[in-house]
């Protein structure tokens, strides 16, 4: 089919729109060309004030956020967390005066134009940013990395699909809400994007209007040096309706109709295809020269001279303007009425549905999630593999709590992740090879080969509403090295995800050092809020879902082996694991301790029994599959878990970061090998023997100079690689 072109002398087309929506009026023709006018160079003005920032698109933009703002969005800017309102994303986040401007002009109490000025100022209490931040009023998502934001739409989209699948009842629309989400030309070009795009269009989001500010300028020059793809082609091929405004710089009637025929269509996601010009009314207009600079003190003027305006004022919003946008917060009370007035009728009529959705409303989980985590009794004391032992704590937890959303990034049968009478997330229609897979209210989400957007779509089901969702991704450790823009800024807003990432040592075996990550565990334990938590057996992995499960305003990644690995039920502790690290073997008066971590644990208990038995030396074990928890501990709690001995951590990863806790190191120092997982180990020197030889050897070393003078703070790495494999 091909894209719909609309234009201002186009009739409205017939289609059903809600009268809450369908405001235009061909009288504001003249207060709209002010408001355009007196906006881009309010822009202009506030990029000059400070020397910086991006005014082109935001510019170019101007007409589309009136048509949005004005005519077609729905949002109470006196609650700006009403929870039907439709949700904006800006992931041209550099854009970001665009939506800082709009949000001053419809009324959010926070935005003054004072705050508006602090747009690249040293001050501590701007309330805008160089990218929008989601801690601020009207800010759905953090967005800046391009492709991101478009993602995390896909993933606002998915919640109100899902949650109106699961809650609403005929009569009952309680969550019908759209996402709109303005883009770029360098969005388009990121990966995560076409991954996003992809994923929506199969599962039919016709909740989703994407806005293509489509001006062909990017940083380096125009946009056909380096793409020359036919992306109405490209979004209908994956499933999106397209629309075509050609004047999107002042055709404001033309974008409301086609903002309106987007919202009406539901069996498909919209792409609406906007071209216009960056830097519109300066004289870089439409030069790469008008994105992410101030145009200077004479081109400002030359602007306002170009849109009628007094070249000697600054900041000029008159009262017909704000007058213009006056009624945005009288309708978003009624709105916020009405949606009230809808829920009470709910909770007459369906009771038990309205008391778990205002469970999820308010961010709560709908039982208590501690009674259904398996107990220590109840859990294998044979060799398990951890990934198996998530199932067990996991499983449970998803059939029992709606509010978890799990899915894997095509490896189901290795994750375990799937439970028992299962429902896929789909649009009800699909058909497969195997029949029919789901509908909208399901749970279990197959997110294709697509670490990078399982992440960070994962963000927008976490960001809809705080705890409404909590989604749990998982795949192998070493394709989050794929996910992790989308797990960071995850991080970055604190949002509660779980992350499940098995065969994540050497211990995976053949498949090699592609498939054996060695690096990434210092990646994930640099990362500010986030959780990455190692365990060693089932007990320990229990604790690790409790610690994410209490973590609400924290991602984690569980990090978890392929291969079986020893239980130590006399030993492991759930709650150790909460606390980081703790004393999983003691030993009084000890010449050294040990510190096990995760599927190497097996290695530090044998390695302790080694050097009791042929040198006579007494070791302790610390078990230590958390670093950012131990160190929310106390100071004393932290210096009775480590001990005064010296201290030695084991495990097959690369060692930085250790050093804050030990003083030397059993580690890798180099990729792994494609071998059995046993032989892998062995290869790289993890056996007990070898393991207590370097100890020992190292402890003659330290006490020859006496303890002081024998660490001296330096750190040791105790595994040379092997030779020819450096």
């Amino acid at each position: 089919m091909a894209p719909i072109a609309i234009d201002s002398q186009l009739s409205q087309s017939p289609v059903k729109v809600t009268p809450d929506v369908h405001r235009f009026n061909k009288e504001d023709g003249q207060t709209i060309d002010l408001v355009l006018r007196q906006f881009r160079c309010v822009i202009a003005d506030l990029c000059q004030q400070f020397n910086g920032g991006h005014p082109g698109s935001a510019m170019g933009m101007a007409a589309i956020g009136v048509a949005l703002w004005k005519y077609t969005m729905k949002y109470a800017p006196g609650n700006p967390s009403f929870f039907n309102r439709d949700r904006f994303v800006l992931s041209n986040g550099h854009t970001c005066l665009f939506q800082y401007t709009f949000l001053h002009l419809t009324g959010y109490r926070a935005m003054t134009m004072d705050q508006l000025k602090s747009y690249h100022s040293a001050r501590y209490d701007s309330l805008c940013p160089g990218h929008p931040e989601i801690e601020h009023e009207g800010i759905e998502v953090t967005t800046g990395p391009l492709g991101q934001g478009i993602a995390n739409a896909v993933g606002l989209a998915m919640a109100t699909r899902h949650l109106a699948a699961t809650y609403n009842r005929p009569g009952y629309d309680l969550v019908n809400n759209t996402t709109w989400c303005m883009i770029g030309d360098a969005c388009l070009q990121e990966g995560v994007a076409l991954e996003a795009i992809q994923l929506a269009g199969h599962w039919r989001l016709g909740n989703l209007v994407v806005i293509y500010d489509n001006n062909q300028i990017t940083c380096d020059g125009s946009v056909d040096m380096c793409c020359s793809e036919d992306v109405n082609t490209k979004m209908e091929a994956c499933g999106w309706r397209v629309i075509d405004v050609h004047d999107g710089c002042q055709d404001v009637e033309g974008l409301v109709k086609a903002l309106l025929q987007a919202k009406a269509t539901t069996d498909k996601p919209t792409f609406v295809n906007v071209r216009t010009v960056i830097g519109v009314g300066s004289k870089v207009a439409g030069d790469a020269k008008a994105h992410g600079a101030a145009y200077g003190v004479e081109d400002v003027r030359s602007i306002k001279q170009v849109f009628g305006m007094d070249p000697d004022e600054h900041f000029v919003l008159t009262d017909e303007v704000y007058g213009f946008f006056a009624d945005c917060k009288t309708r978003g009370q009624q709105l916020e009425a009405d949606w009230q007035s809808l829920l009470d009728g709910y909770a007459k009529e369906y009771p038990d549905l309205h008391a778990e959705f205002t469970k999820r409303v308010n961010g709560h989980f709908t039982q208590d999630w501690r009674s259904i985590i398996p107990a220590k009794e109840d859990l294998p004391t044979t060799p398990t593999a951890s990934r198996k032992s998530a199932g067990l704590v996991c499983n449970p937890l998803a059939e029992k709590l709606n509010t978890l959303m799990v899915g894997t990034a095509d490896l189901s049968p290795s994750v375990h992740m799937a439970w028992k009478d299962k429902v896929d997330f789909q649009h009800p229609d699909l058909r497969t090879s195997s029949g029919p897979n789901g509908d909208y209210t399901g749970r279990y989400i197959h997110w294709g080969i697509r670490e990078h957007a399982m992440a960070s779509i994962s963000n927008g089901l976490a960001a809809f509403g705080k705890g409404t969702i909590l989604p749990v991704t998982s795949s192998f450790f070493m394709f989050y090295l794929y996910a992790a823009p989308g797990i960071r800024m995850g991080a970055l807003q604190h949002l509660q995800q779980i992350h499940i990432a098995t065969h994540d040592s050497i211990g995976t075996g053949e498949d090699g050092p592609t498939h054996q990550p060695i690096e990434l565990a210092a990646l994930y334990r640099a990362m500010p809020n986030l959780l990455y938590i190692r365990p060693c057996d089932s007990e320990e992995t229990a604790g690790a879902f409790i610690a994410a499960l209490e973590a609400t305003g924290t991602p984690s990644i569980l990090s978890l082996s392929r291969q079986a690995l020893e239980q130590y039920p006399q030993h492991s502790r759930r709650d150790g694991v909460t606390r980081g690290a703790y004393v999983f073997v003691d030993e009084s008066e000890p010449d050294v301790t040990l510190l096990g971590v995760g599927a190497e644990m097996c290695f530090a208990v044998q390695t302790r029994d080694e050097l009791a038995r042929r040198f006579g030396i007494r070791a302790r074990i610390v078990s230590f599959p958390c670093q950012r928890l131990f160190q929310q501990q106390t100071p004393a709690y932290r210096r009775q878990v480590l001990g005064s001995a010296p201290r030695v951590v084991i495990e097959a990863y690369a060692v930085q970061g250790w050093e804050r806790y030990a003083d030397a190191g059993y580690a890798m120092a180099s990729f792994g090998k494609s071998l059995p997982g046993k032989d892998a180990y062995s290869f790289f020197g993890f056996e007990a023997t070898r393991i207590a030889d370097g100890v020992q050897t190292w402890l003659q070393q330290v006490w020859g100079l006496g303890a002081e003078e024998g660490l001296r703070g330096e750190f040791t790495d105790l595994n040379d690689v092997p030779e020819g494999h450096r």
